[in-house]
Formats: structure tokens, C-alpha cells, sequence
């Protein structure tokens, strides 16, 4: 079975690690695992940035780290045994900013990546790369090799501006309140290569809990990857659970764009041109979307298993709707 799966950063990486278990997947299955399966992942590039020299792709390293076994679990993203010696010696340099956690593990992928970057090598090839140390067991591709940032314009004290995603998320913990969410250069960004292959070829596609506007809406905003997927059978989970996000501040990026905080919400900004099923929490039981087949479940992947079955359930309702009950 090949599977695409469009990707933001902690839920889209957990999701992924829970598809692989249910399909036999899983680390444990050994250097002969399920060769009959393929999961390719796009991967968002929207919260990219460049700090320090270093470019760095927090969730492309987020899903390498979480499938490769180098995450830290309690976080859901950085290293596991991080220390902070080179944030704190840039500190002593006065060296702004001082609100991202640069860890000297993670110091080292950005130091290889930045690397093959000034050698001319584009995202992908890197990714590829980087993944070869990792081995996630998907294939893991940008969204585009073209640089896309998505921007925040705010308004404070110091008047009307746009700050980088990254500074609104970790600094001002989106506390800011932002009247639009710009995704700069995506109009003119091209899908990597293998993104639209890779959806073409799909059995089924599956939405993550990732962020709807700023994970998975930055994917989609890249010219043609929308286009393709709608031709094919798409299944989605909820981000948000009782109306409020499972994680984050999912809230705060739908209020800048005007949609409520509601899995029925995001289900019809999503569109039911390209969401073909929709899985949302028993605590919003009831909820109906035209157009699109919604259930019900436990969405909360607050362990290994109950992650596997979300995943589970995702994978099923796609070949239910595909006309693969039996597969």
C-alpha cells in the first residue's frame, strides 16, 4: 500500500510513528519489515528559518527525530539528552535571538545542513541525506526546494508589523493577536521533487492532527500539491477536540484567518473537495460536514497503542471510502 501523508510537526510526527506500527512497520519488526507498504511524507517547510547562519526545519527534523529514535518524548521536539552550551555561549555574545532553544545535538544537523546548502544542494537532496543517518522508515520529502517562511503581521506598541512564525510561536506564544498569517514566497514555489508522483501514485492520503493553517495549510498552499491531492482519497483527524486544539495554539493561527475553533470548522476550511472523511473526537459526537463522511473515536494520542489505533482508524475509513473494505 502506498500511502502519502501530509505533515506538520509533533502530532503529524506521532501519527506517523502510530501508521507505521499498524501497518508492522515499527523498529521492532526488525531490517525485514513490511516491505509491501510505502509512506511518503510531505513535509512542512512554512516554519523554516535562518538564525545564526543555520537554516532550520523544525519539522522536517521534528518527523526525522520521532521516527528515526532521537526525540525527546516529553517535548515532542528537539534531541533527547539535549544540552545548551552553544545557546549559551551565543547569549554571552550577546548574540539576539535568545528565545530559540538551539541545542547542540540539534546545532549539528543545522551545521550539516547549512553545509550542503552553501554547496548548492536543494532541501530535498538534504533531507534525503539527513535521513540517511536517521532512517525513519518513510520517505521523507519538503513540501518544495523553494524557500517558503510564513510571517505573522501583528499590531503592538511598536505599530503594525511582520515577525517571523517562529518569534510569534516562541516568544510571544501567539499571544500577539495577528490579523494575517502570510505564507511569503509560496505563490511562486514549486512542489519538490517526488511530491506530486508520490500523490499521484498514492492508494490513500491521510491528514494528521497538525495544525491546519500553518502546518498542513502551508503544504496545501503550494501551487499544484492541492490540485493533485484532491483527486485522491482523503482522510483527515481533527486538531481540535471539545473546541479547543489537541496541542498549541492552533486557536490563536484560525482566529487570524476568520474560522472558528471547532473540528466542524476546519473540516469545511479544509473543503470537502479534498477531505473525503473526517475523524473527530467523541466529544464532538454529532458533529456533520456536507460532503464529507465524519466519525467519531478517541482522538487523544496519549500512549503507543492508543496512538497505533488512531492510525488505524484513519487507514480504514480512506479504503472504506475507497472501496477497499476488505484490504
Amino acid at each position: 500500500m502506498r500511502i502519502v501523508v501530509p505533515a506538520g510537526g509533533i502530532g503529524g510526527a506521532r501519527f506517523l510513528r502510530g501508521l507505521k506500527a499498524a501497518l508492522g512497520m515499527d523498529a521492532s519488526t526488525g531490517p525485514d519489515q513490511a516491505t509491501d507498504h510505502e509512506i511518503t511524507v510531505i513535509g512542512n517547510t512554512g516554519d523554516d528559518i535562518t538564525l545564526f547562519g543555520l537554516r532550520i526545519c523544525p519539522d522536517l527534523d521534528t518527523v526525522m527525530y520521532t521516527l528515526g529514535g532521537g526525540i525527546n518524548e516529553e517535548q515532542g521536539w528537539g534531541r533527547i539528552d539535549e544540552t545548551f552550551t552553544v545557546k549559551e555561549e551565543l547569549a554571552a555574545y550577546g548574540m539576539k535571538p535568545t528565545w530559540f532553544g538551539l541545542g547542540d545535538r540539534d546545532t549539528a544537523t543545522h551545521i550539516v545542513r547549512a553545509q550542503m546548502i552553501a554547496a548548492g544542494f536543494p532541501l530535498s537532496a538534504i533531507t534525503e541525506a539527513l535521513c540517511d543517518r536517521w532512517k525513519p522508515g518513510v520517505r521523507l520529502l519538503p513540501m518544495s526546494d523553494d524557500q517558503v517562511e510564513t510571517h505573522i503581521v501583528v499590531e503592538d506598541e511598536q505599530g503594525r508589523r511582520a515577525i517571523h512564525f517562529q518569534e510569534w510561536w516562541i516568544e510571544h506564544r501567539a499571544a500577539l493577536p495577528a490579523s494575517e498569517i502570510v505564507s511569503v514566497g509560496a505563490d511562486t514555489a514549486k512542489p519538490a521533487p517526488g511530491v506530486l508522483g508520490a500523490i499521484n501514485d498514492a492508494d490513500v492520503v491521510l491528514l494528521p492532527p497538525s495544525n491546519p493553517v500553518v502546518s498542513v495549510g502551508s503544504i496545501l498552499g503550494i501551487p499544484g500539491i492541492r490540485e493533485a491531492l484532491v483527486d485522491k482519497t482523503v482522510v483527515g483527524v481533527s486538531p481540535i477536540i471539545g473546541g479547543a486544539p489537541v496541542r498549541g495554539m492552533a486557536d490563536a493561527c484560525l482566529t487570524a484567518i476568520g474560522v472558528e475553533t471547532s473540528a466542524r470548522a476546519v473540516a469545511e476550511h479544509l473543503g470537502s473537495d479534498l477531505l473525503d472523511g473526517w475523524l473527530v473526537d467523541e466529544a464532538d459526537a454529532g458533529t456533520e460536514v456536507d460532503g464529507i463522511e465524519v466519525r467519531p473515536r478517541p482522538l487523544y494520542m496519549s500512549d503507543p497503542a492508543t496512538t497505533e489505533a488512531l492510525a488505524r482508524a484513519a487507514l480504514d475509513l480512506a479504503l472504506e471510502l475507497r472501496g477497499d473494505e476488505g484490504r
